[in-house]
């Protein structure tokens, strides 16, 4: 997986942080030109499968822009060696009549590995977005660490998220959860915005800035981080 957009392995001690960047004319986007700490992939969708062998490290995120029309993202990760590390984050906008199904099948073959999971996304008009997450934790796989979440925000009620969140745990000493929600935007943050002079509008686009910004967190400081989420931000004020 280094240099190189493909299914494969990451071998013993390897590291590789993907961004995969998933909308209409995702080429010309600046971010996808000057990246620098992650390969950015622009695809029409992806599926990977991916196995991380002894002490490999993987960083996978995933953004999904607005006018993707009917999108698979597809991630089957393999926690193959003892020390491994994989982070997969993804965000999704979908502000008009987008179908978006993200399936990710993440197993823990083999144990002291870690995984971290965290999707989130904003869903408007008639949208449709469907999580399904499945961790399975196999039996020889123990001192597993392993955490998933969705959550999710619907700005009309026309638009609709089904999640799934799945935990299956074959061994003893691991330390796993998952979660999923699907709410909409906070009415009393905008009132007490509101009453400090923010207008209305303003009050909403931050809002669902605060919403996406655990996920952005997560990525190291600098500007990569910078770059994805001023895309975000432009993104959330001019289709939402």
């Amino acid at each position: 997986m280094t240099g190189k957009d493909e299914n494969g392995i990451l071998r013993s001690g390897t590291r590789d942080k993907v961004l995969y960047v998933i909308g209409e004319e995702t080429e010309n986007l600046p971010f996808v030109k000057t990246a620098e700490g992650f390969r950015v992939i622009a695809a029409g969708g992806a599926g990977r499968h991916i196995v991380l062998e002894g002490n490999a490290e993987a960083e996978i995120m995933a953004l999904v822009l607005p006018g993707t029309g009917e999108t698979n993202l597809d991630f089957n990760v393999e926690m193959a060696g003892a020390g491994a590390v994989c982070r997969l984050f993804g965000i999704y906008l979908c502000p008009e009549n987008e179908r978006l199904r993200i399936n990710v099948n993440l197993t823990h073959s083999q144990g002291q590995c870690s995984s971290y999971q965290s999707f989130r996304g904003i869903v408007g008009g008639t949208a449709r977005v469907e999580f399904n997450g499945r961790i399975v934790v196999c039996q020889d796989a123990c001192k597993t660490e392993a955490y998933q979440e969705n959550q999710s925000l619907l700005l009309s009620d026309e638009a609709r998220v089904d999640t799934s969140p799945q935990l299956e745990i074959y061994a003893d000493d691991v330390k796993c959860s998952h979660g999923a929600a699907v709410g909409r935007l906070d009415e009393n943050e905008q009132f007490y915005m509101r009453s400090r002079g923010i207008p209305e509008r303003e009050a909403k686009v931050l809002q669902m800035i605060s919403f996406l910004s655990p996920v952005l967190d997560f990525l190291p400081e600098g500007r990569d981080r910078d770059a994805l989420a001023g895309m975000v931000e432009q993104t959330i004020r001019n289709r939402f």
